[in-house]
């Protein structure tokens, strides 16, 4: 059993990583194509895009496994029926049981590779990739936007401990990739949403700590009392205290890694740092739907490749001589295909119908299981 278990795993690995550098291969050379019109814009040269398309690649590692494994245990498990080798293996005693134990073992090696590269690498190398593109064109994260990024908080009496004294809300014009903020107003409203304070500053430090130091500004206090009794406009004048300051700090929830995440696809964000973006929208009665589906579909994917792996037994019960492999492998990648479509496509339903997002997340591997269950009972029968 042990050399079966090694002869499987060799094969299957082998497999598994050709088609796995053949798909990666065909993606970075249609990314790079893609980079190109880029090139000349600012100072975007052929050698940002080069490193820009390498820093994506562990993100298709990451979509490509499942897809990856389910073709390459299919390619060998066709090599195995087309060489008559599976026939003795089944002759020698070794049910589907066994099989099926075979390869939850390998499969075990390709669901660990999914997780470390999604939840450790694919973040890394995604931040690092769009701050290669935007530091060499000279932009800012949020420029794509008229009225720049907008974010909600809550003001409370010490600091970020403490009751809850009103809201507050940022208006940043510009959000540069090293957290630096340009161009600020903040308005803060106290628990009547009634406009107490509003804030301006060129531009804002994060100096850790949940603390930031506002630059250059000015600070306008609306006396809510004097406001409510004005009359003339005189009155309204007065009411109204401003000052200038040069640099003043300012005790908030938000940070540049929470900042930065509105301007980042929620699929290449870790588990741990969805968790935190969730609580903290939930904090501030925002929706976060969106963000409870992406955490649930970053657990669950990893176990996509055994449901893959599962939908390539059956295809060892199946004996063709002529054409047989490059059919199965056809078949294969169109499974593949499928299950990255109808992945998606649960996604956007379950945001647009508030689906519970664990539902959401894990339905589509639970339908390919099924037909991995029925196919393998079909084969089993006939």
């Amino acid at each position: 059993m042990k050399i079966l278990q090694k002869y499987f795993s060799l094969e299957i690995g082998r497999s598994v990583l050709f088609v796995l550098i053949a798909f990666l291969a065909l993606f970075a050379f249609f990314d790079l194509v893609g980079e190109l019109k880029s090139v000349g814009h600012g100072g975007y040269k052929i050698q940002h895009a080069f490193l820009y398309v390498l820093l994506e690649m562990p993100g298709y590692v990451y979509e490509l496994m499942p897809i990856a494994a389910l073709i390459g245990t299919i390619w060998a498990l066709s090599q195995f029926a087309a060489r008559s080798e599976f026939t003795i293996m089944r002759a020698s005693s070794m049910s589907t049981a066994m099989v099926g134990g075979m390869l939850l073992k390998i499969g075990v090696v390709f669901a660990l590779i999914t997780f470390v590269f999604g939840e450790f690498v694919v973040p890394m190398t995604s931040n690092m990739a769009e701050r290669i593109r935007v530091n060499s064109q000279g932009g800012a994260l949020s420029q794509e936007f008229r009225s720049g990024l907008w974010t909600k908080d809550v003001i409370r009496s010490n600091g970020q401990e403490g009751e809850v004294l009103g809201s507050r809300f940022v208006n940043v014009r510009e959000l540069k990739p090293d957290g630096k903020l340009l161009n600020l107003r903040i308005y803060e409203f106290n628990r009547n949403f009634h406009l107490t304070t509003l804030i301006t500053a060129s531009s804002a430090d994060y100096a850790g700590a949940n603390t930031w130091t506002l630059n250059d500004g000015t600070v306008a206090n609306f006396g809510e009392s004097k406001l409510q009794g004005a009359i003339t406009a005189t009155d309204i004048t007065t009411a109204i205290s401003t000052s200038k300051f040069k640099t003043q700090s300012l005790i908030s929830e938000m940070t540049p890694e929470i900042l930065s995440v509105g301007f980042t696809d929620p699929a290449t964000m870790s588990a741990i740092a969805l968790v935190n973006y969730t609580q903290y929208l939930s904090e501030n009665n925002r929706d976060t739907v969106r963000y409870e589906i992406a955490l649930w579909k970053k657990v669950v994917y990893p176990f996509a490749v055994f449901v893959m792996m599962a939908l390539a037994l059956p295809f060892a019960y199946l004996h063709f001589r002529s054409g047989g492999v490059s059919l199965k492998i056809f078949t294969g990648i169109m499974i593949g295909v499928s299950f990255q479509l109808i992945n998606s496509l649960f996604s956007h339903l379950g945001l647009l119908n508030t689906w519970p997002p664990f539902a959401t997340a894990i339905l589509p591997s639970l339908l390919f299981l099924t037909v991995a269950v029925g196919a393998l009972m079909w084969v089993e029968r006939h």
